[in-house]
């Protein structure tokens, strides 16, 4: 799997048994703290290798550092975090890169395993299925407000563990079912992302609004405007394949376009293995995990939201 598609990750098969997945994805801070930077800035990058149902192995550094305006404590802290963060996935640092810029970044060039059997990719949606999301939506309108100032310390703290927080478990979870189709949701947002799986797969979705999960202060901080410019992008990208009911208000489609940081994961799985697949997320700690759809005949490659 490489350029034909676009899916999370390039896969190359070794043997019979094994093939490689490989992936990179870095990005400039999003929250103020170095270390928790570094920590999500590795969950992002190893989020791709999970949702392509492989194990993430090995991972190098990417750095842009302004050594001339930062001390170099600052970038310690970040390599700590990744470093924790790779730690916790039981991944392997094997070197990186690192240049000099006038802008910081961070994230990570991850290589994963998966056998050429198990690997899921966007778009083998199957009529039938039911849609499970991992993680709460709203992080990228929870961000806009911490840079206007108006979040409070404790929804700062846990929209920032939540960012960091490994999909490892989730994957693990859903290891053991009929998974059809997978991807994590990220700065596309729901729509975004459920868009590439739908395209070219002959199937439409439905989604039930009120089942799908929010941070609850994400509504609040929408409702007064405080939308990022990327939920506008992905809307004026997408909107033709989406069909909104007269009962979703203007809040909640916000949400749905709202680009994440690192989401959680999107997983089409058999009806029959829904519930069974949500009680082991659940058991496993994913308390936001939900069923929040599910993929339909028709109309093709529209998303339908009641």
């Amino acid at each position: 799997m490489g350029l034909a598609r676009a899916d999370d990750a390039g896969v190359y098969r070794v043997s019979a048994t094994l093939a490689l997945i490989q992936t990179v994805d870095f990005f400039t801070p999003v929250v103020d703290d170095p270390y928790w930077f570094g920590q999500i800035a590795a969950a992002n990058a190893l989020s791709d290798v999970y949702a392509m149902g492989g194990v993430p192995k090995t991972a190098m550094n990417l750095v842009a550092f302004p050594i001339k305006e930062m001390g170099i404590s600052i970038l310690r802290r970040i390599i700590q975090g990744g470093l924790d963060k790779m730690t916790e996935a039981g991944v392997v640092l094997v070197g990186g890169h690192s240049i000099e810029d006038k802008e910081l970044k961070y994230g990570l060039a991850v290589t994963g395993f998966v056998h050429p059997d198990r690997i899921l990719i966007k778009n083998n949606l199957k009529v039938g299925d039911h849609l499970i999301l991992t993680k709460p939506l709203g992080t990228g309108i929870i961000n806009t407000a911490i840079k206007a100032g108006l979040a409070p310390p404790e929804l700062v703290d846990k929209v920032t563990r939540l960012m960091a927080r490994l999909n490892r478990g989730a994957a693990e979870a859903m290891a053991g079912f009929e998974v059809h189709a997978c991807t994590d949701v990220t700065g596309f947002g729901l729509i975004g992302h459920l868009a590439e799986m739908v395209t070219g797969s002959g199937a439409g979705v439905h989604l039930a609004a009120g089942e799908i999960p929010v941070i609850p202060e994400a509504a609040p901080f929408a409702a007064m405007g405080l939308i990022p410019g990327g939920a506008y992008k992905n809307r004026e990208f997408r909107e033709k394949q989406v069909r909104c009911g007269e009962s979703v208000d203007q809040t909640v489609r916000d949400i749905l376009f709202d680009p994440q940081t690192s989401g959680g994961l999107l997983i089409s799985v058999a009806a029959a293995d829904a519930g069974p697949l949500l009680a082991e997320l659940k058991a496993a700690g994913i308390d936001a995990a939900a069923r929040i759809g599910e993929v339909v005949a028709g109309p093709e490659e529209i998303i339908q939201v009641e």
